[in-house]
């Protein structure tokens, strides 16, 4: 029977597809075992192999459909991880038999215990030389898990999610759990749902992702969270077709927000919508905003803080403002969705800010902007290695901030302290008259001043990064080729 058949001879409590949370520690296999069962290759196109966001997927195995959602596995996205385990009715707990239960093994089994999430463990990678599957046996049962035949109910299958095996059985257990649970739902009431994710994109506006867990959405209604409200004005199902209507468990996307609803959010439509109370989410920010210009501190590392998706958005704040830092504290002064924009270096240069990029791209003027003002821009598409260029910044509190490094390619001459020279620009820029300081093997070796420079044997006030110029240093240091000359912001 197709769904929409379904629909026309429903009843207020038709069975309902299980929507089935994925989780567990990072790279013990969860989107490879997704990937294996959709027949597709997304694992491949995650970056550095890590799943960054939260993605739900629909397939049909022996006549039943299942959602599956996909969890982040890093440690910086708890708060993902505990929605998607929220909105789920069953999980599968992936557990690499090579590596037994690590850290965000044990966290994902606290949320699901405590959330009672019913839940099958998949112990992978048994393909592997090194797989012990007794002893991650005995590892899951260290951590509370009890397995049947060990001593306790949780069901449990040994797959390769690489090769394929023992996936049949993983997906006949969770459609048994399902028709166990007795999944219902009512496809005559009002669409309810939960946001998985939204953005704000360039060309369509605001767009979210999410679930339906009961009644049948369609495009044309007015929808609604506690943050945000809009109309559908195009819904799409989890392949990015065009669809009139979706029905209970399934993944959608759509856009006619106005504003971005929070990730984890219940969503309702119809008549229901005028009882979500919005708060004014503009002026929350503005003074938040105001606050943080007030309060100056030298000490103090500000961020502006970007993302693709308000889940990792969160995610990477809450991981920011958690590292220890030594020797100074951290502030994050502003928190949006969406590239990097003129706008962003603007009020990075006014509070002293560096901006953190995750997944998003920079426009040019920003870029350009940003040169000119000395604004800092980290930026990546793995979250660690943000993480990691923070915590450098704080090891490097205490040195003075670079505007150019040049390294030299030629000496030329020398005349009384005067050395004519050729090298590029390696980072930021140097000017005429800059003082400066020679590096050698990484140690300062002594001081002069840039009393001339050259690009294309003329005479010029500035030279840039990437480009390669000719110069006159006065200095007594013996100057060599590969000598890096460093010169400092003036206090």
């Amino acid at each position: 029977m197709s769904q929409n058949s379904a629909q026309n001879q429903a009843s207020p409590s038709t069975p309902r597809p299980p929507v089935v949370v994925i989780m567990g520690h990072v790279d013990h296999g969860k989107t490879t075992l997704l990937d294996y069962i959709r027949k597709t290759r997304v694992a491949e196109r995650e970056a550095g192999g890590i799943t960054q966001a939260t993605g739900a997927y629909e397939i049909t195995w022996k006549d039943k459909k299942i959602t599956f959602i996909d969890t982040p596995g890093h440690e910086a996205f708890t708060n993902m991880r505990q929605r998607g385990a929220h909105i789920a009715d069953l999980a599968v707990l992936v557990v690499a038999a090579d590596d037994g239960v690590k850290p965000q093994t044990k966290e994902a089994i606290e949320i699901l215990q405590t959330g009672k999430t019913p839940f099958v463990v998949a112990i992978n990678k048994i393909d592997k030389n090194n797989a012990d599957s007794e002893r991650t046996k005995q590892s899951l049962t260290a951590a509370g898990v009890l397995l049947e035949k060990y001593g306790g109910d949780v069901s449990w299958v040994e797959i390769s999610a690489k090769e394929g095996t023992g996936i049949d059985e993983l997906l006949d257990h969770i459609v048994l759990m399902s028709e166990f649970e007795g999944l219902t739902c009512d496809y005559t009431a009002p669409a309810r749902g939960f946001i998985l994710e939204s953005r704000r994109d360039g060309q369509r506006g605001i767009t979210v992702t999410g679930i339906v867990k009961n009644g049948t959405l369609r495009a044309g209604e007015q929808i609604c969270t506690k943050s945000a409200c809009g109309k559908i004005r195009t819904l799409e199902n989890f392949l990015n077709e065009r669809a009139q209507e979706l029905f209970p468990s399934s993944p959608f996307r759509i856009t006619g927000f106005e504003t971005l609803p929070k990730a984890g959010e219940e969503f309702i439509t119809g008549a229901e919508v005028s009882t979500m109370v919005q708060p004014d989410l503009a002026i929350q920010e503005k003074k938040e905003t105001q606050a943080t210009l007030s309060e100056p501190d030298d000490k103090t590392i500000r961020m502006i803080v970007k993302a693709d998706v308000l889940g990792s958005l969160e995610a990477l704040v809450q991981v920011l403002e958690s590292i220890p830092l030594n020797n100074l504290k951290l502030r994050v002064v502003s928190q949006t969705i969406g590239e990097v924009t003129d706008g962003d270096v603007k009020l990075a240069s006014t509070t002293g800010a560096s901006i953190i990029a995750f997944n998003v791209k920079t426009t040019k003027p920003a870029e350009n902007l940003a040169r000119a003002q000395h604004v800092k821009i980290i930026s990546s598409d793995i979250i660690y290695r943000l993480i990691e260029q923070v915590e450098t910044m704080d090891k490097h509190a205490n040195e003075k901030k670079v505007a150019g490094i040049l390294e030299l390619l030629a000496v030329f001459s020398n005349k009384n302290k005067k050395w004519v020279v050729g090298g590029k620009v390696l980072e930021g820029y140097l000017l005429l008259q800059d003082k400066c300081t020679i590096v050698r093997a990484e140690e300062p070796i002594g001081h002069g001043r840039i009393t001339n420079l050259q690009r294309g044997k003329m005479d010029c006030k500035k030279v840039e990064e990437g480009s390669e110029c000719g110069l006159m240093i006065e200095t007594p240091v013996q100057l060599e080729v590969g000598d890096h000359i460093l010169v400092e912001f003036e206090e």
